[in-house]
């Protein structure tokens, strides 16, 4: 079978594949796998009882289940659920927003490849532009988003010590750089894979660098605020028709309803509309209508304040303990991201004997299911920083014993490489 370049490219070995693959293998043939490698959230019984009691109400109304299976959308996305959250956002936070300001998608993932496309990439006349990543690691899923090759630029970060075993990124302003070939900005919030919160100092910095070339600043909040406020520091809800603002309901506990929202000024919005009416005719009515009594009464924000960030909160303080005493304070060098928000602990092991991808396997043979830390990195050069092969990425957001087992398991995996090496511990 002879395929196009663009059949080529998202044909090929990719990581977001290779993640995607191995949770859903694992979970389809049963085996006892611990799952610490996807993002799926954790299943909350107050979240999960709200949807259940809005399901029900909306299977008794024939008017609901025709709007929910029996008529297409807009291809900007659910309007009721678009009008009601441009209303909240608008009386909460004092946005200006209008329902032209709002578009959905069928989940984040297709947002951002539509919007890196749009910003990215062959301009026409010669001119190429680039996506800017001004922190890296940064998501995986970005990595292959671009359909032209090498869309991303990414930077590498400053790395602070916070504690004995504790380390932090912090954008490195000074290798910084925007020019006329930057098509955009973006940055995860809270950061997956580390958990990392920029600052609202680094944030305003990032959005008056992106007003001087006139280029968006995305910001992609599927874990952050204003919902689902997987946040555990402060960090200041922002919006202007400077900022693209991505949220998702999947976080909230409705991955499978597949909703991504995108706030943007008019322009932005008109566009991806237009994308979407050619690549999905229209986005699904199923999130957007079960979010929307939510969305309606305020809850969606109460909820993600009192009842998810606190449950992922007490996770990751479990997950923390668990691994400091799985590894000891006197074995090999080891750093836990000091997570300020998301769903993960990023662990760095320094001059690691094996790169992050063979400890992968190895973990993976033992039933431990993670991420490998080299595939976070898209824009940077493949071989010039050892760091990007000395970290995974670990999921807390299922049950605690078996987060902490999987955490045992890499601590003594981990000290197994390295008296294989002969090296002490």
């Amino acid at each position: 079978m002879k395929l196009s370049t663009f059949g080529r490219k998202f044909t090929a070995d990719a990581g977001i594949t290779s993640l995607m693959d191995d949770l859903g293998n694992a979970m389809a043939s049963g085996d006892d796998m611990i799952m610490m490698g996807g993002g799926n959230p954790g299943h909350i019984p107050e979240i999960q009882a709200r949807v259940q009691e809005i399901l029900g109400d909306m299977s008794r109304s024939e008017s609901d289940v025709r709007r929910l299976v029996g008529i297409y959308d807009p291809p900007q996305g659910e309007k009721q659920f678009i009008a009601s959250l441009a209303e909240l956002l608008s009386q909460e936070y004092g946005w200006d927003l209008k329902p032209e300001n709002i578009a959905l998608t069928n989940g984040s993932q297709a947002a951002f490849f539509m919007l890196f496309n749009m910003f990215g990439g062959d301009y026409g006349e010669g001119q190429r532009k680039h996506i800017l990543l001004p922190l890296a690691p940064e998501y995986i899923g970005y990595a292959d988003a671009g359909i032209e090759p090498d869309l991303f630029h990414a930077v590498q970060p400053d790395i602070s010590f916070t504690d004995a075993h504790e380390f932090k990124y912090r954008v490195d302003f000074d290798a910084v750089e925007v020019t006329g070939e930057t098509g955009a900005i973006c940055v995860s919030r809270p950061t997956n894979p580390t958990g990392n919160v920029v600052t609202d100092e680094e944030l305003a910095r990032l959005e008056e660098m992106a007003r001087q070339y006139n280029i968006p600043l995305i910001v992609d909040g599927a874990y952050g605020t204003p919902f689902p406020s997987l946040l555990f520091v402060d960090a200041k809800p922002t919006w202007n028709e400077q900022i693209i603002l991505c949220l998702s309901l999947s976080k909230l506990g409705l991955p499978a309803a597949r909703t991504g929202i995108v706030i943007a000024a008019e322009p932005v919005i008109k566009a991806l509309s237009g994308i979407n009416a050619i690549m999905n005719l229209a986005t699904g009515s199923f999130g957007a209508m079960l979010a929307e009594p939510l969305v309606r009464s305020g809850e969606i924000l109460s909820l993600s304040r009192d009842v998810i960030c606190p449950f992922y909160k007490r996770k990751m303080q479990r997950a923390v303990t668990a691994f400091r005493e799985a590894m000891g304070e006197d074995s090999c060098r080891w750093y836990v991201h000091k997570p300020e928000g998301a769903m993960f602990l990023w662990l760095w092991f320094p001059d690691l004997p094996i790169t992050s991808l063979e400890l992968y396997q190895r973990l993976k043979a033992r039933g431990v299911l993670v991420v490998s830390g080299h595939y976070f990195f898209p824009g940077l050069p493949e071989d010039d920083w050892q760091h990007r092969h000395e970290c995974l990425r670990v999921t807390y957001s299922q049950d605690d014993e078996r987060v902490a087992k999987g955490l045992r398991i890499i601590a003594d995996e981990v000290k197994a490489v390295w008296a294989e090496a002969g090296r002490e511990v």
